[in-house]
């Protein structure tokens, strides 16, 4: 299994052997490119030397808020977003003993024992973590029973509807256009 979401090298790398830059990449994924969310982790591996959830739980939080607004930023709201990315490496070291993997590993879970473990995390809603849990099925191996039942419609195969899809730059443009349709039906619909 090889990432590939930013168009980034390192960063896809980082994603395809880090559990938790990948966790860390979905959560910063709202409201800014995938690309530019996901390439997150990498940044933040950069700029303070670790990216265990250790050390980021325990980081100085006006000092992680520092990383996150260093050019170019992590996120478009460095100051809330460093907080979450911080409230989440607090979870996985409190409830998962600082393995992100172990969420998804621990006690071969089922697909809906993984998305209810998903939304028990900081920053982690019914969508998000039904895109998680397509992106782990789809991409990262994860074979638990009925995962795509409980990932929803992001389970489907060949759907292009979220980040579980994007396999390469052609991948990118198909999930960039399913957005943009739902967007105008919705928007349609008012």
């Amino acid at each position: 299994m090889a990432l590939h979401i930013t168009g980034d090298t390192a960063a896809d790398e980082l994603l395809t052997e880090n559990p938790l830059a990948l966790l860390v990449g979905m959560l910063l994924d709202q409201q800014i490119a995938m690309e530019t969310a996901f390439a997150g982790p990498q940044k933040i591996l950069d700029r303070t030397g670790s990216l265990s959830a250790a050390d980021l739980a325990g980081y100085g939080p006006d000092a992680l808020v520092e990383v996150f607004r260093e050019t170019p930023a992590v996120h478009r709201y460095p100051g809330s977003m460093a907080g979450r990315v911080q409230k989440l490496c607090q979870e996985v070291v409190a409830e998962w003993d600082g393995d992100a993997a172990a969420i998804w590993t621990d006690g071969n879970p089922s697909g809906a024992e993984v998305l209810k473990r998903l939304k028990k995390l900081p920053g982690f809603g019914d969508q998000k973590a039904r895109i998680f849990l397509a992106l782990l099925g789809k991409q990262c191996e994860f074979t638990g029973s009925g995962w795509r039942e409980a990932a929803g419609d992001y389970g489907e195969e060949g759907s292009f509807r979220s980040v579980a899809d994007i396999t390469s730059p052609e991948t990118l443009a198909k999930v960039r256009e399913t957005k943009r349709a739902m967007k105008a039906a919705a928007k349609a619909k008012k």
